[in-house]
């Protein structure tokens, strides 16, 4: 059976002309690869030997590694590997079993009883290999014995019938949904490069994943092989940075350091495989320079919102992806993860170095996951936030608080969706043991307890610019600045193209934000802070938080992708998830259903999903 039917090469060449190889495409079994060029390990057999398994015409060979630790390797011990393979790899097929090779890591000697040609027939190997540890069971008989030069995880590889090396596989996967900008590959040597392959007729970009089996979790590396999607404003070594934007792109080599947020993440485990969609400089919105992700839940057509859209859109389309990495300063992750129906967090403000990370405000940018997966969420924020992630206090809060929660007279959400969140409201009640439920009214709170420093200032007339000052005169400031004059000193002269919403954010700060302006921005959000933390979310020694307050973002209203809004208002105004950041307090996104809506695109009903966000007291998180 012949399983790799199709090779293509991809080549790099340098200034002197001299050409090498970057990495094949190869089929197998209708399911498209990249080889990599970097070899892994060595086979010790001859090219005779090797030449059982080959494909005429076709170098590669397709192959599977597999341990076993028992004394005596049996056809049902080879066939529940197989089936173990298939079940937690997507990268594995049966196709690669076209050639084996079999090493023991028990004590030694080890024995295989034979036969095994019924098993190995229905599977298609025409070569299997087996390392030495086997040689006294096998005496006699045919069987190649021969060494790997390297050990190497089980799994999936490809194998070259000429001279044994070995090469990872990586299963190529279509960006349907626009999440990535590009997808990329480890070098060995801590560096990445961008995957050079493509697969045919997808109309999207590339991302190659490698095998789940090469990567076992231990203590020291909880996250080993979960594969992670990276927002495009974090530098990773060997790649560009482009942050939405395609001149500060182009004019920026490759980094040569990893941010620390990311670095922290991979020294787990983490396989990264590929940066993520984000609006221009984590703010905009105008897809200019690059098309918006698609998000995949309702119709196909709603909007993506929120500058971390790429994270959202690869968590909720894609099985094969497992956690992303986004950033959130206003709700930049917040409200995609909650329009995709996904878990996500805002941390409480500080947790970790942002070094290595295109700014929009010192301030407020945190970094934040967004994953299905509320186990490996945990795990990972474990990992990011350090000694900073709180679970070991003896009780949970017994107060809730709520924001915009649909009542008989007044809600913003939709019948159904009131259903779906009022039924939950009423489990989380019972399962926290809580009070009643308190509906909080932020003006009204401020009235009844101003801060002293407010002098009677209402509070969106004291904070409602705020956040606004902050992030348009800090991103100009560290961002701006220094882009226009290296744009224009390598242009010679010229300014480099900036989407209208940052444009018009910058613009504003710089004629409307005086430097006493801004400083008064910056102490009105400290005294906010204060206020914040001593009327609204309070610490708690028991529970760390005293109350949990919660709100929705998405109201199960459709908003559909294909509607122009309306250019950016630079107006006093006070948003939940705004005062959070002012606050510096934790938000995290839990999705809890779905609800229906009627859709003007398909004109049949369909689903939306419905989110809850929970607001802590900072460092609770």
């Amino acid at each position: 059976m012949t399983r790799a039917v199709v090779i293509t090469w991809a080549f790099i060449s340098s200034a002197s002309a001299a050409i090498s190889e970057s990495g094949k495409t190869v089929v197998v079994d209708g399911i498209r690869y990249h080889v990599a060029s970097d070899v892994v390990s060595v086979i010790g057999a001859s090219a005779d030997m090797l030449s059982r398994a080959s494909t005429a015409g076709v170098d590669l060979i397709p192959l599977s590694i597999i341990s076993d630790s028992s004394a005596s390797f049996t056809a049902s011990i080879l066939q529940s590997t197989v089936d173990y393979y298939t079940k937690s790899d997507d990268v594995f097929n049966t196709g690669f079993l076209q050639s084996i090779y079999l090493k023991h890591t028990g004590p030694s000697p080890a024995a295989i009883q034979y036969p095994l040609d019924s098993v190995l027939s229905q599977y298609g190997t025409k070569l299997f290999m087996v390392s030495r540890e086997y040689q006294s069971s096998v005496q006699g008989l045919e069987q190649p014995i021969t060494d790997l030069q390297k050990d190497i995880p089980s799994g999936p590889y490809f194998m070259s019938a000429k001279t044994g090396n070995v090469y990872r596989a990586y299963r190529l996967y279509p960006d349907t949904y626009q999440a990535f900008t590009e997808g990329l590959k480890e070098n060995g040597d801590g560096s990445y490069s961008v995957l050079d392959t493509a697969v045919d007729r997808s109309q999207t970009s590339t991302i190659g994943v490698p095998s789940r089996l090469y990567s076992t979790k231990t203590d020291a590396q909880p996250l080993a092989g979960v594969r992670l999607g990276v927002k495009d404003i974090y530098d990773i070594a060997g790649v560009k940075t482009g942050g939405g934007s395609r001149a500060y792109y182009g004019l920026y080599p490759e980094k040569t350091v990893t941010a620390i947020t990311v670095q922290r993440l991979i020294g787990a485990g983490a396989v990264i495989v590929g940066k993520m969609v984000t609006t221009q400089f984590a703010r905009g919105g105008d897809w200019v320079d690059y098309p918006a992700s698609w998000n995949v839940r309702g119709d196909g057509y709603q909007d993506p919102i929120g500058s971390s859209t790429g994270p959202a859109a690869g968590i909720a389309g894609y099985d094969w992806l497992d956690i992303t990495l986004g950033s959130d300063t206003g709700g930049s992750l917040r409200g995609p993860a909650s329009l995709y129906g996904a878990f996500g967090n805002r941390p409480s403000f500080g947790l970790v170095s942002l070094e290595g990370v295109i700014p929009l405000s010192t301030k407020f940018d945190t970094p934040g996951f967004i994953t299905r997966d509320p186990v490996l969420w945990h795990s990972a924020a474990k990992i990011l936030y350090a000694e900073n992630i709180t679970s070991n206090f003896p009780s949970m809060p017994k107060k809730i608080l709520t924001i915009d929660f649909p009542t008989k007279d007044n809600s913003t959400l939709t019948p159904e969706a009131t259903t779906v969140v009022m039924d939950f409201l009423s489990k989380l009640q019972n399962f926290l043991q809580a009070d009643s439920p308190v509906a909080i009214d932020f003006p009204k709170l401020w009235e009844a307890n101003p801060p002293a420093a407010a002098n009677g200032t209402s509070l969106v007339d004291f904070i409602g610019l705020a956040y606004t000052v902050c992030t348009a005169v800090q991103q100009y400031n560290l961002l701006a600045v220094p882009f226009y004059a290296d744009y224009s000193a390598a242009n010679q002269g010229r300014q480099p193209y900036v989407e209208p919403g940052v444009a018009s954010a910058w613009d504003w700060g710089q004629k409307n934000v005086s430097s006493d302006g801004y400083n008064q921005s910056i102490n009105n959000g400290t005294v906010f802070k204060q206020w914040w933390e001593e009327n609204v979310m309070k610490a708690s020694p028991e529970s760390c938080s005293e109350s949990l307050m919660l709100y929705v973002i998405q109201d199960g209203n459709p908003v559909y992708k294909p509607v122009y809004r309306s250019a950016p208002k630079f107006t006093p105004s006070i948003y939940v998830g705004r005062l959070v950041s002012l606050a510096g307090a934790p938000d995290l996104v839990f999705p809890i259903g779905q609800a229906p809506y009627n859709s003007t695109v398909t004109l049949k009903e369909e689903m939306l999903p419905i989110a809850v966000n929970f607001i802590a007291a900072k460092g609770c998180d």
